[in-house]
């Protein structure tokens, strides 16, 4: 998803039937800069009513919750 000006994108929408979504970030990194959840944290801002979970897929070894709501998971975890 992309806003139509590009300020903002988050990498994958995961959307069911109620409308309500998972939103996904992809990151080829073991580390977890705030950065790289920034977008998944406006969309909730912009959606809070929409947005029942927010995703940070990465190359780390360890899977947890950050403070902010986001999960980090793995790419090894998914069996990808």
């Amino acid at each position: 998803m992309r806003t139509q000006g590009g300020d903002h994108e988050v990498d994958m929408i995961v959307s069911r039937r109620d409308g309500k979504v998972v939103a996904i970030e992809t990151k080829l990194s073991s580390e977890v800069r705030p950065a790289d959840v920034r977008q998944l944290n406006w969309l909730e801002s912009e959606a809070p009513e929409l947005v029942i979970d927010k995703v940070l897929l990465n190359t780390g070894k360890y899977a947890y919750r950050r403070k902010d709501g986001v999960a980090v998971i793995p790419l090894g975890m998914l069996g990808v």
